[in-house]
């Protein structure tokens, strides 16, 4: 309307960031909560999206999406109902099956390459997947992830506010232009903060073991964020996909998540939780 003060943008983004979060962490709450095949079956909708996204983007050499999609259901359910070497082997077997499929296509021209694509986006997606599970299955699996996820998200918005408000040094620019020295520093305090807040209402969580995995989710999702900026830049695209507006698609909510997750099961169980 005409003459209506205007929001400033930093208000307008925190609302999207709200209005997109809300649902999300509810519905993470929920199925972290479940556990088990609840937990499974969601990872294995967000993951085959998350592949479809990233195989759309790499149409031009065609890859195997069948071969992907298989590969990555059948690591998710070795994940749950095996051992890790039954993960191994799952996705050793996903190398012929992608290879026959890729082959039997109508075109067969750059075959290596729709190899290659197919096994990344499984190496890259599926591993993730595969290693929350592992995270939720351990004794405290529950509210660690909780606390993964948590401390992930609200990192990556103190590094955009901070880096909004206060960035001036470039941190990445041949990747990420937008990503600053200053917002890495925001959203490094945000997540290790985040985290021993955490800490402090679970009594199975010490405070040092809080802030040390909260300083690797802190290391983490920046790398993560980066790797997909990259992927994306290199793809010459924006956003992976449209399923959350203007926020993107799930591998550009969940970037961060896919490092932060695995890097945290690791801490985890070298301090003892598992």
């Amino acid at each position: 309307m005409e003459g209506r003060a205007r929001a400033p943008r930093g208000a307008s983004d925190l609302a999207a960031r709200v209005i997109v979060a809300i649902p999300a962490a509810v519905f993470a709450v929920v199925i972290v909560t479940q556990g088990g095949e609840v937990f499974a079956g969601a990872l294995l909708v967000l993951g085959v999206i998350a592949l479809g996204e990233l195989y759309g983007l790499m149409g031009r050499v065609q890859p195997a999406s069948l071969a992907g999609f298989v590969t990555f259901a059948g690591m998710l359910a070795a994940a749950l109902y095996g051992e890790p070497k039954q993960v191994v082997m799952v996705l050793v077997a996903g190398f012929p099956v992608t290879f026959l499929l890729a082959l039997g296509r109508p075109r067969r021209e750059h075959v290596s390459w729709a190899i290659a694509a197919t096994m990344f986006g499984v190496l890259w997606i599926g591993l993730a997947m595969v290693h929350a599970i592992w995270l939720r299955e351990l004794p405290e699996g529950d509210g660690l992830l909780i606390d993964v996820l948590v401390a992930t998200f609200l990192g990556d918005s103190f590094a955009y506010f901070g880096g909004r408000f206060y960035g001036r040094t470039p941190l990445a620019p041949r990747i990420s232009p937008n990503k600053t020295l200053e917002g890495l520093v925001a959203g490094f305090a945000g997540a290790t903060l985040t985290f021993w807040c955490a800490g402090l209402y679970q009594d199975w969580l010490s405070g040092p073991d809080a802030l040390l995995l909260g300083a690797v989710v802190a290391l983490a999702a920046p790398v993560g964020d980066l790797f997909e900026s990259m992927i994306k830049r290199d793809l010459e695209v924006k956003d992976t996909g449209r399923l959350f507006g203007a926020h993107g698609g799930v591998l550009d909510r969940l970037d961060a998540v896919m490092f932060t997750v695995p890097a945290v099961y690791y801490a985890a169980v070298a301090l003892g939780y598992g």
